[in-house]
């Protein structure tokens, strides 16, 4: 069996594998494209990421610099996700991401892990598992979403983060490691930020910005 077998079978494996090597490698040419980027140039922008990504949604922005392991190769986009500076994917498995899906500068998604026996990680062995986020999913700045977690749709997880477990749908969750800290209820119809109050209700605020009617 091949180190590319045993990666895609979910087994260790020795990531510095040549195959595997050069793979990355060619993926990496395109991110280091994306990210020579200047600003003015969204429609190169946009036409990178429907290169480099497994699948990418309309509407998908990522600020530079983007990191990626292959370059977004095994990184699934729904639509509409906005990723600020630095975000990185360690996509060696897949990672899934849904519909409007917002992440703050410097979040971390990753999938690669490596065994705990210090001779099996000086030989440099690693194992992957994928990361599935759902849609309406914000991850606040500096967050780290481990191998193998799924985030359920509507989640909020706070600024600095370290999400170990699997996180349900429509709560705030945060800390080290993260966990619920509530539900996403009637409170958050009415307060946009601690005290302050939103000044339309929220489906004025949906029709504003979708056109149906002025601010």
């Amino acid at each position: 069996m091949t180190q590319k077998e045993r990666m895609e079978q979910g087994l260790v494996y020795l990531p510095e594998d040549e195959a595997i090597m050069r793979e990355q490698r060619d993926c990496l040419e395109l991110l280091c494209e994306y990210n020579a980027t200047r600003p003015h140039e969204t429609e190169k922008r946009a036409r990178l990421l429907g290169k480099m990504f497994a699948e990418a949604g309309e509407g998908c922005y990522f600020e530079p610099p983007l990191y990626s392991n292959f370059g977004g190769r095994h990184v699934h986009l729904g639509k509409g996700v906005y990723g600020n500076f630095g975000v990185t994917f360690v996509d060696d498995a897949e990672i899934f991401v849904g519909d409007h899906v917002m992440f703050g500068p410097h979040v971390v998604i990753a999938t690669a892990g490596h065994p705990v026996l210090p001779s099996l990680r000086a030989c440099g062995y690693q194992f992957n598992r994928s990361v599935c986020i759902g849609n309406d999913v914000w991850i606040g700045a500096n967050v780290s979403v481990m191998p193998g977690v799924t985030i359920g749709d509507g989640a909020v997880i706070g600024a600095g983060s370290v999400v170990t477990k699997d996180i349900p749908a429509n709560v705030v969750a945060v800390g080290s490691p993260c966990r619920v800290l509530r539900a996403i209820g009637e409170r958050d119809r009415a307060y946009f930020y601690k005290d302050e109050k939103f000044d339309r209700t929220p489906e004025e605020l949906v029709r504003a910005a979708t056109g149906e009617e002025e601010l």
